[in-house]
């Protein structure tokens, strides 16, 4: 297993270029559980670099039998190729999921039955994000998707890059396993909801119908905007619909993570069948 001690080595400015997304089929995995959710989902890591001393050697293995390059690297080195403050101990370079519009749009598969749950309706749930620059926000709104079984979530060419290792790591993991697709015009992704049979909604400040009145057990997906200035006008007006979550005044707006986590956790409800 080779050993890196130096900065200069032409590794660290690989790691640092796909941290900065200039490798577009890349990206950049920090920290154990990352790496672990990964490999669970079938995600090609073609580098990983170990902290000296870390003690993960069956992680290690594992991934050399998967034709994985494992190196480990002193501690300056891993400061210079993780982008974490205080990095974790592993960080990796991996190839990104090979996802198209049409998959995120794609009927979803039955859902696995859930002991004393009851069994929920299986419709498409497509999360929508327009101009989301904060990438933390990104991430959480992924894994309330997920935790929530929303179907799919597709980013606008303004908003910040799902598989940036800050999403990912507020993603948690989630990003690996829910179709996601970044860079999308999101008038054709409106067009082809549509077509696909999903009703569209544009969520609003006010004037919109209240959530829990909004009928989220068909095909849906949902619009969101920017932490700032929320939804551009042109694409409230391509929405079928418009959504506002009721709140308490004076309070008018919520980050847009929380707002996207209590719309698919209502659609949930409102798709989860009665105990039998």
């Amino acid at each position: 297993m080779e050993r890196i001690s130096s900065r200069q080595n032409a590794i660290v400015k690989r790691f640092r270029d796909v941290a900065r997304g200039d490798q577009p089929h890349l990206m950049l995995l920090d920290g154990e559980h990352l790496l672990r959710e990964a490999i669970a989902s079938g995600i090609q890591i073609s580098t990983a670099a170990f902290a000296d001393g870390a003690d993960v050697h069956e992680l290690m293995r594992g991934m050399q039998q998967k034709g994985a390059e494992v190196i480990t690297v002193t501690g300056q080195v891993l400061a210079a190729i993780s982008p974490v403050r205080e990095p974790s101990g592993v960080v990796a370079i991996a190839s990104r999921p090979r996802t198209s519009l049409n998959d995120v749009l794609a009927a979803p598969a039955p859902p696995k039955p859930e002991p004393g749950v009851g069994s929920a309706i299986r419709q498409p749930l497509v999360v929508m994000l327009s101009d989301v620059q904060d990438p933390g926000n990104i991430g959480a709104v992924i894994r309330a998707a997920e935790g929530c079984s929303a179907t799919g979530v597709i980013c606008s060419e303004a908003t910040a890059d799902p598989f940036g290792w800050k999403a990912l790591r507020g993603a948690m993991g989630s990003t690996f396993r829910l179709p996601v697709v970044a860079k999308q015009p999101l008038d054709t992704a409106i067009a082809n909801a549509r077509a696909s049979g999903l009703r569209v909604f544009a969520t609003t400040a006010r004037g919109g119908t209240p959530l829990p009145d909004c009928n989220l057990r068909t095909p849906s997906a949902v619009l969101f905007g920017s932490e700032g200035r929320g939804l551009a006008e042109n694409l409230i007006a391509a929405a079928d619909e418009r959504l506002t979550i009721p709140m308490q005044r004076p309070v008018e707006s919520l980050n847009v993570a929380v707002a996207a986590a209590l719309v698919v956790y209502e659609a949930a409800r409102q798709r989860r069948a009665p105990h039998r």
